[in-house]
């Protein structure tokens, strides 16, 4: 351990580690009764959230059915996921919808309501994997229009204390339980200590593990890594979502273009103009996404091309313009307008299927330690996320862990001691920062080209020995310099593609997003999750 003498030890009744909408579903449940700590790596804004396009799935229509939701999911996830987990997430995924219209968020609403006896006001689409419209949405920027609503609630609270650049370090651990955790205020340049009965994580994905990603800088493992340090069970983390579309530009390659426009009639397309998706998927361009982005990848590699085609020109432009005002609007600044013709597009790495264990109540297997959202394995996905279910995941388990919480908190003890402050007295700074630039660029080439959309046991075994020893030099990095930002990405990046690579080299099959040459079938041997346990906690 590493101490800093300048800053007091800081005390919540709860600490939530990240600012998506699980973290701030989280902190707005609670504060009304207890004080709430927000640590967000950047401002409070920035997370996966903000950049959410398509939606968020429930059963809202008359014509719609928890059964059909469930078999939907079901069915994407490819046989690994929970059944209960599943179906506890769709029943609870409408009264989920309806706190946040409470708390604000202005969803797009339907010219021609549904004709029933309770007509749903909202207009709801229809994505990848879906059988029904069951996606409310906000035009194609439902991220930005929660995100914002939440924000404001939250800096408005007098019981939320919110704490911006300050990135988590390590969890702290008294008899087995959490009591807080470590972080880098970026801005002073010093670790701080935070203490609490029950810490939130709520850190997103581990996306920025591949090089190309759609996801923010954000998505770096941080609170996955940080809790199979600590001793908590992760899952199925071979399981790495690939979005098919990402608009391929040099200035643009992280910039997704939203599902939702495959299911308003968009298709994928050579370059000759031909479509190719019927030939892969008798759902074609509305297939699940791990068929779709491989898919992609075939033609491709089959052809030798850079990218493929997304063409939703045949609408009208109005049709265009007022379905998807943002994708248009940035489309233009790219030089290219959706109502004249195909753009350009690409898979990258998108979503992470696994995470930390937890059960209904947002409970990991350390007492005192939450988390919700895309840090999780709730046993949703399976090997495949269907979308727009992911928002329905970060709502339903955030509201669940908050009233786990609320019941629970008082009569959670405090630390049987004070925490230990951290020591850095004997570190120093890094005199070679290209080392670590060297190395973060290293790891995020070695799993795009060998961990990506299509492995091979040859691949896999190439990637986890250059991790093992890109993990020594990082560690010796961590153990003798002062901590920086990248430096604690850096390390938490590593552990988490060393626990990615293990996942994929104990599944000898190819189940939905996980896919390789060796095992092309899949095998009733492998019909449970892929658990990895740090047995030296």
């Amino acid at each position: 351990m590493k101490s800093n003498m300048k800053s007091p030890m800081k005390s919540f009744d709860v600490i939530v580690l990240g600012s998506g909408a699980s973290g701030l579903v989280t902190a707005l449940s609670l504060a009304d009764q207890c004080q709430v700590a927000i640590l967000c790596k950047e401002g409070l804004s920035e997370g996966s959230t903000l950049y959410a396009q398509g939606g968020i799935a429930a059963v809202q229509s008359q014509e719609d059915s928890l059964h059909s939701h469930i078999e939907d999911t079901l069915i994407a996830g490819a046989g690994l996921c929970d059944v209960d987990a599943v179906k506890f997430t769709v029943e609870h995924a409408k009264s989920a919808i309806d706190w946040l219209i409470e708390k604000g968020v202005s969803f797009t609403r339907e010219d021609k309501p549904f004709h029933s006896e309770a007509p749903w006001p909202y207009h709801l689409t229809q994505e990848g994997g879906h059988s029904k419209r069951r996606i409310i949405h906000a035009e194609d920027a439902t991220g930005q229009s929660v995100a914002k609503t939440l924000n404001q609630l939250a800096r408005q609270h007098p019981n939320i204390h919110i704490f911006e650049y300050h990135i988590g370090v390590d969890l702290i651990l008294q008899d087995h339980r959490c009591v807080g955790l470590y972080a880098l205020d970026e801005k002073n340049n010093h670790i701080e200590s935070f203490q609490a009965k029950a810490v939130m994580l709520a850190t997103g994905g581990a996306s920025r593990v591949y090089l190309y990603t759609s996801n923010p800088a954000v998505s770096s493992g941080d609170g996955i890594a940080m809790a199979y340090r600590a001793g908590a069970k992760v899952a199925n983390l071979e399981f790495n979502q690939f979005h098919p579309t990402c608009l391929y530009h040099p200035q643009a390659r992280s910039f997704l273009i939203t599902e939702a426009m495959r299911g308003e009639g968009a298709l994928l397309k050579l370059p000759n103009g031909e479509r190719f998706m019927p030939k892969f998927d008798a759902r074609a361009e509305l297939a699940p996404r791990d068929i779709v982005a491989r898919a992609i990848d075939h033609e491709m590699k089959r052809l030798g091309l850079d990218h493929v085609y997304l063409d939703i020109s045949h609408q009208s432009p109005e049709f265009i313009k007022s379905h998807f005002p943002m994708i248009y609007q940035r489309c233009l600044e790219y030089g290219f307008d959706l109502t004249k013709g195909p753009i350009p597009v690409v898979p990258a790495a998108h979503y992470t299927c696994g995470g930390v264990m937890v059960n209904c109540h947002g409970q990991t297997n350390i007492p005192g330690l939450y988390a919700s959202g895309e840090v999780t394995y709730t046993g949703l996905h399976g090997a495949n996320r269907m979308a727009s279910n992911s928002l329905a995941e970060c709502l339903v388990y955030a509201l669940s862990a908050s009233r786990h919480i609320s019941q629970t908190l008082s009569q959670i003890p405090p630390p049987s001691a004070p925490l230990k402050p951290w020591d850095d007295s004997r570190v120093g700074d890094i005199d070679e920062l290209i080392l670590i630039t060297n190395n973060w660029d290293e790891i995020r080439r070695l799993m795009w080209n060998y961990v990506g959309i299509v492995r091979s046991d040859k691949r896999l075994a190439r990637a986890m020995a250059r991790i093992q020893v890109l993990k020594r030099e990082i560690q010796e990095f961590y153990g003798h310099c002062r901590l920086t930002k990248d430096l604690i990405e850096l390390r938490n990046l590593v552990l988490v593609a060393e626990l990615m690579v293990e996942s994929a080299m104990r599944r000898k099959e190819s189940r939905g997003l996980h896919y390789t040459l060796d095992y092309p079938e899949s095998s009733d041997e492998f019909l449970s999750p892929t658990i990895l346990a740090n047995d030296f906690s």
